[in-house]
């Protein structure tokens, strides 16, 4: 009698959390909805049942309806091959920690979501910063209802471009809230450099059966210059591949403060922090020339930053819209991508790779779908 009055208190008790956190989801924003959550999971006495349900919906948050089969292309273990640490960044990091026992501390780490504080307008999912002239009064909704021109005959053959051109930015590798001065975010090593998450961003497509160039150069020896360099490369891999349909100059950026702070832009996907990814699509005006098709990269970017954010909410900065080129006018569909910044982590950037690699994979197929 007494099991059977538990099963039925249990029942109750699930009902009523999972009934008071629906309303406050529907009624309010997320916040107080995970604080409510969180008061229903540490003050009622629920079954094993009823508290691994709440834990899933605080671990998920707002993206806990989600399928598994819609945010990675792998079939085998999906979600563990998503948010496992690559065995040879593991190995990095434990040779980081045997070798830095000695650090000293020379600033803070914080971390940052960047969300909706620098937006300038908000369609959707989408949050885009223009920091545009002459094209404030771009209608955005319009081309966020437009799809790129992408025509994939044959998959198997080179559909997207990756490439570095500051292919030697590289990243903290310990997350612990502060870093030495002594450790440079500068390597020639394609195990610890950009090329490191370029290659977790062409495996997730390779998965998805799409031919993929990852052209691993190291384009700034030299600083200044490293755009002219990689622009040669860039010609060169279009005039060779012309049915490649996706170029992406993978980055990272760099943000620190007035009093010498570095900010990780870093959103968790998953219950695994990730750095946030910003994409950059530019224009024509001002000083830039020669970039008349920037409405299709635009459109793209659009795109693809609703996918991200659809798929892994959180994720992306916001899109910046600006007055630059960067390469970007070479052909339609053609981005640059930051990567978190130097205060990240290596292991929170390669994780972003392979999300931005399962959202190009989805935007790819819709495009096959539409054909």
């Amino acid at each position: 009698m007494k099991n059977r009055f538990d099963t039925i208190y249990n029942a109750v008790t699930l009902l009523t959390a999972v009934l008071t956190v629906a309303a406050i989801a529907f009624f309010t924003s997320a916040a107080p909805y995970t604080a409510i959550a969180k008061f229903i999971s540490r003050n009622l006495t629920m079954s094993a049942q009823a508290n691994e349900y709440m834990n899933n919906l605080l671990s998920d948050g707002k993206d806990n309806n989600i399928r598994t089969s819609d945010r990675t292309v792998f079939t085998v273990n999906p979600l563990e091959a998503l948010t496992k640490t690559p065995e040879d960044i593991q190995q990095l990091i434990e040779k980081a920690k045997a070798d830095s026992a000695d650090d000293k501390k020379d600033g803070n780490i914080i971390s940052k979501q960047y969300t909706q504080s620098t937006v300038t307008k908000k369609i959707g999912n989408v949050l885009v910063r223009n920091n545009t002239d002459t094209q404030q009064n771009l209608d955005l909704e319009r081309i966020l209802q437009d799809k790129p021109e992408i025509t994939v005959k044959d998959k198997s053959k080179p559909t997207v471009l990756i490439f570095h051109t500051h292919t030697t930015e590289s990243y903290e590798m310990l997350a612990r809230g502060w870093y030495a001065q002594d450790y440079i975010t500068r390597s020639n090593s394609p195990d610890l450099n950009m090329v490191r998450v370029g290659k977790e961003i062409k495996q997730q497509l390779e998965q998805a059966g799409y031919g993929v160039i990852h052209d691993t150069a190291i384009h700034d020896e030299k600083y200044t210059g490293a755009y002219s360099h990689s622009k040669k490369s860039v010609e060169e891999y279009l005039k060779k591949y012309p049915e490649i349909q996706i170029v992406l100059d993978v980055h990272r950026d760099a943000i620190e403060q007035d009093n010498g702070t570095r900010i990780k832009p870093t959103a968790n996907i998953l219950g695994k922090n990730a750095a946030q990814i910003m994409i950059i699509s530019g224009c024509e005006e001002g000083k830039v020339t020669d970039f008349p098709d920037w409405k299709k990269n635009l459109t793209f970017a659009m795109e693809l930053q609703s996918v991200c954010e659809e798929m892994y909410p959180g994720l992306m900065r916001p899109l910046y819209f600006c007055q630059r080129k960067y390469n970007m006018n070479l052909s339609p569909n053609n981005l640059l991508v930051e990567m978190g910044s130097s205060a990240n982590t290596l292991e929170e950037a390669a994780y972003s790779g392979r999300l931005l690699g399962n959202a190009l994979v989805k935007l790819l197929d819709s495009t096959q779908n539409e054909g």
